[in-house]
């Protein structure tokens, strides 16, 4: 296990777990009060054609392209979908499941004529451990802004989440608020791309905030709580997937899942042995 720890791959992949789960868990604050999970959900499948679209254009699958066609894809369909819904007769949810499934059928279709889908799967399912430096630096780089950006304009979106009307009242500009939510989500889920992949990206930026929100009821909490969740809960995982043998992308998602299911446990409030 020690030879496992002192080996130069492994500890950058510890390193992105700590990022991605910070990240991710930070914002995932957000996701759960703005209760968004299933656009989450929407919007980490969309990622999938983008990476199809781009592996076409170049002929070849590279961690750029693969980085900027998810980011292009997601970016589209999500501002895509507040972009309809400023006219008031589609609801957002329904422009974001129309771009979406559109996408991500197209993106199948596209599939058959790729000659790299056994390297797509790492992109799928997420490969941690080959992660190399410059991808680590990209991560960073993204989780910094997306957590400086989120703490400049908290409160500005906080008020747009709970009181739009009052926010533009205020003088917030909700609608660019409503873009830059969603763009700060689209980072955050590309920033976990090579960790989880794009089918599994969804439980990384929901799982940690909405376990805190089991613990306790101060907002804060679900921000920062939610990061160290993330980052304890990725770096954990990883470490617990060589003894065991198991890819570390899905055993993140599943020791994310394990504590959400041990918070509804024992929540003094909200738990089974709470007695409500």
């Amino acid at each position: 296990m020690w030879e496992v720890i002192n080996n130069p791959f492994f500890q950058r992949a510890l390193i992105v777990a700590a990022l991605v789960g910070f990240t991710n868990g930070f914002f995932s604050g957000f996701v759960v009060l703005r209760r968004s999970a299933l656009s989450v959900s929407a919007l980490s499948h969309t990622m999938l054609p983008g990476i199809t679209v781009a592996i076409l254009i170049t002929g070849t699958l590279t961690h750029w392209n693969a980085f900027l066609g998810a980011l292009m894809a997601a970016l589209f369909v999500g501002l895509g979908s507040v972009a309809v819904a400023r006219g008031k007769r589609v609801e957002q949810g329904t422009a974001l499941a129309v771009f979406y499934t559109a996408a991500f059928a197209g993106g199948v279709a596209l599939l058959p004529r790729l000659g790299v889908r056994q390297e797509l799967e790492h992109w799928l399912f997420g490969d941690i451990m080959v992660v190399a430096d410059v991808d680590l630096w990209t991560i960073f780089g993204i989780g910094a802004f997306t957590v400086l950006v989120a703490n400049l304009l908290m409160r500005p979106i906080l008020v747009t989440l709970f009181e739009a009307n009052v926010a533009a009242a205020q003088g917030v500009p909700v609608r660019f608020v409503q873009y830059i939510l969603f763009a700060l989500m689209v980072l955050s889920l590309v920033a976990s791309l090579q960790a989880v992949g794009c089918v599994l990206s969804v439980g990384l930026l929901v799982t940690p905030a909405a376990t805190i929100s089991l613990l306790t009821n101060r907002t804060t909490h679900l921000f920062w709580g939610g990061g160290i969740v993330g980052a304890l809960g990725a770096v954990g995982a990883v470490l617990l997937a060589v003894p065991l043998n198991l890819t570390p992308g899905p055993t993140i998602v599943m020791v994310l899942g394990g504590l959400f299911f041990l918070a509804w446990l024992f929540s003094p409030k909200y738990g089974i042995f709470s007695g409500k």
